[in-house]
């Protein structure tokens, strides 16, 4: 780990020499994406302060998208903010591959249910109608970047619920399967759930940028998904053109 600068004037506040020194080290290239930065104990001991304003600066730098903070691992400089699509309907192994990382999922669960009163009104259909249910974590760089969990009409994707998805992606599947006729898109920021913060990596007090997604295919609705994205690290951003 590369030292850090600990000059600044007696009258700048100690939490704000530390930003200063992690930031000078990110511009001059010796803090790369990806790289751990001190922790707050080890910050403590190179700067003399105490643990709170150690804190104080890891916080800010984690607001400002200068580091990603990760319950259990520590804090790492962050990767270049990704933007995902909202109105094209992107395969993410895809989007992360040509932003020059490697991708990675991790299945939690790929499995048949009946629909319950809940489940049957997000895809329209009746109660007890066969439905896949998955939840898989997509991976940037080794970093958890998006939760996909998903509902499917088995009767349009009758092998959805044997599939490998560490292999393909459920949209690699569904476009081949299910050709895209109609789209919906919802955007809402929210604050997770504990089991949400554990599969992304996130502090307690970090948000969430959530969107539901709904596909239509041969004049049904073929899935819902909500696709969840930590709130500091991920952008959303659509564009379109106005024909005269």
């Amino acid at each position: 780990m590369p030292s850090l600068d600990h000059a600044g004037d007696e009258s700048t506040p100690r939490y704000v020499v530390i930003k200063q020194s992690i930031s000078d080290a990110v511009r001059d290239g010796r803090l790369q994406p990806g790289d751990r930065v001190p922790s707050e104990a080890e910050l403590v001991q190179q700067f003399d302060v105490s643990r709170m304003t150690a804190n104080r600066a890891l916080r800010e730098l984690q607001a400002a998208g200068v580091v990603v903070r990760r319950a259990g691992s520590g804090s790492f400089i962050a990767e270049p903010r990704p933007i995902g699509q909202m109105i094209e309907i992107r395969n993410i192994a895809e989007e992360i591959r040509e932003r020059g990382h490697a991708y990675r999922a991790s299945v939690i669960q790929n499995r048949e249910e009946r629909a319950n009163v809940d489940t049957a009104a997000l895809l329209e259909v009746s109660v007890g109608t066969k439905l896949f249910h998955s939840i898989i974590v997509h991976h940037e760089a080794e970093f958890p970047i998006q939760i996909e969990e998903r509902f499917v009409l088995a009767s349009i994707a009758p092998d959805y619920g044997t599939l490998d998805f560490t292999r393909m992606t459920p949209n690699e599947y569904l476009t081949c399967i299910a050709p895209l006729e109609r789209v919906e898109h919802r955007v809402c920021a929210t604050m997770p759930d504990e089991r949400m913060r554990g599969m992304l990596g996130l502090s307690a007090s970090e948000p969430v940028l959530q969107m539901t997604r709904r596909t239509w295919s041969r004049s049904r609705l073929v899935s819902h998904a909500w696709l969840t994205h930590p709130g500091t690290r991920f952008e959303l951003s659509a564009a379109f053109s106005i024909d005269d």
